[in-house]
C-alpha cells in the first residue's frame, strides 16, 4: 500500500522550486495507546483546566498563554500576539548551504521524514538527489511549517531524498556538563573488553534482529484480557550475581558467550558427520563350517 503523505513543501535552491510531498518515516499505528477510564463506571473521562484555589472547571475560551518571568509571575500573551513572532506560513524549505556528509553529528538528529517528488517535481527531485551523491554533501535548509522554525538536512536515502530535522546549537547540551571521575584503563582489561567485543561483533547493523517486547506482551495482555482471562503477574527473575571486580566480569562475560557458541558449534559437526556416507567394509567374511 502507498504511503500517505503528511504534508506537502517546496525545496527552493538557486533559482530551482522542488515541490516535493512528506511522509512519516515511522508507523504510528504501531505504538499502544491507553484511555483513561473511570473504572465505576466503564466510561472515558475528560480532562478540564481546574483553578488551583477553590476548584472550580475554567472554560478553555477563558485560558489564554502566559510565560513565566519570576515565582508565580506570568505576563499574559493573546492569540494575535503570538502570531507576529511565528514563522510564515510558506512551508518552503530553504536551501542555505551544502556541506560534507560527515561534518554534521549524530548528537543534532532529531526526527526524520521521507521526501517524494510532488506534482511537475520529478526531474529536480532525481537531479538534487543526484548532485548529493555525486559530492558525497547534504543540504543544510529552513523549514518554516505550523508556525515554528526548523533547520533540517537533506541527504540521499535508498533511491529518494530522506529530511532530517536538527537541534539547533542552544539546544544541545555540552558533555562537559556530565561529572565524571579519574580511572585509569588497565592493560589486561583492555584485552578482555576488546575480546568480547570481538566475539559479539556483527559486520552490519541489522534491525530486524530487534522488537519490541513490552509491545508484545502488552497486545497478548490485551488480547487475553478481551478473551475474559485473569491476568496475573509473572514472578520476578531473580538478579543475576553482581560482579564488582572487573577483570572478574569480562572473564565471566566471554565465558558465558563462549558457552552460549558452543551447542551452536556441535550441531553445526553432527550435522556435518550425518551427512557423510559410511565406509564400506573391504574385510571378507569368514567361511563357516
Amino acid at each position: 500500500m502507498a504511503a500517505r503523505a503528511i504534508g506537502t513543501s517546496t525545496i527552493a535552491f538557486g533559482l530551482v522550486s522542488l515541490p516535493v510531498k512528506i511522509y512519516s518515516t515511522s508507523e504510528s499505528s504501531r505504538k499502544v495507546s491507553f484511555n483513561m477510564i473511570w473504572k465505576e463506571r466503564g466510561v472515558r473521562v475528560r480532562q478540564q483546566y481546574i483553578d488551583p484555589a477553590d476548584g472550580a472547571v475554567v472554560p478553555r475560551d477563558e485560558i489564554v498563554k502566559g510565560y513565566e518571568f519570576a515565582k508565580d509571575q506570568y505576563v499574559l500573551f493573546t492569540p494575535e500576539e503570538l502570531e507576529v513572532v511565528e514563522a510564515p506560513k510558506s512551508d518552503e524549505i530553504e536551501i542555505v548551504s551544502f556541506v560534507p556528509a560527515d561534518t554534521v553529528g549524530r548528537l543534532y538528529f532529531n526526527k526524520a521524514y521521507y521526501l517524494g517528488p510532488d506534482k511537475g517535481g520529478a526531474r529536480a527531485y532525481r537531479l538534487l538527489g543526484a548532485a548529493l551523491r555525486e559530492t558525497d554533501r547534504v543540504a543544510i535548509a529552513k523549514h518554516a511549517t505550523r508556525g515554528k522554525q526548523y533547520i533540517v538536512m537533506i541527504r540521499p536515502h535508498d533511491e529518494g531524498l530522506l529530511m532530517e530535522q536538527l537541534y539547533y546549537a542552544d539546544e544541545i547540551r555540552p558533555f562537559g556538563e556530565v561529572p565524571l571521575e579519574d580511572g585509569e584503563v588497565n592493560e589486561a582489561e583492555l584485552q578482555l573488553a576488546k575480546q568480547l567485543i570481538d566475539q559479539a561483533a556483527s559486520d552490519a547493523f541489522d534491525p530486524a534482529r530487534f522488537k519490541d517486547e513490552v509491545r508484545e506482551k502488552t497486545l497478548e495482555l490485551i488480547e487475553a484480557k478481551i478473551a475474559g482471562q485473569e491476568i496475573t503477574a509473572a514472578p520476578a527473575e531473580e538478579s543475576k550475581t553482581k560482579i564488582i571486580d572487573l577483570m572478574a566480569a569480562l572473564k565471566a562475560s566471554i565465558e558465558e558467550d563462549e558457552k552460549e557458541r558452543k551447542p551452536a558449534s556441535r550441531a553445526g559437526k553432527k550435522s556435518k558427520s550425518a551427512d557423510k556416507p559410511k565406509k564400506k567394509s573391504t574385510r571378507k567374511k569368514a567361511a563357516s563350517g
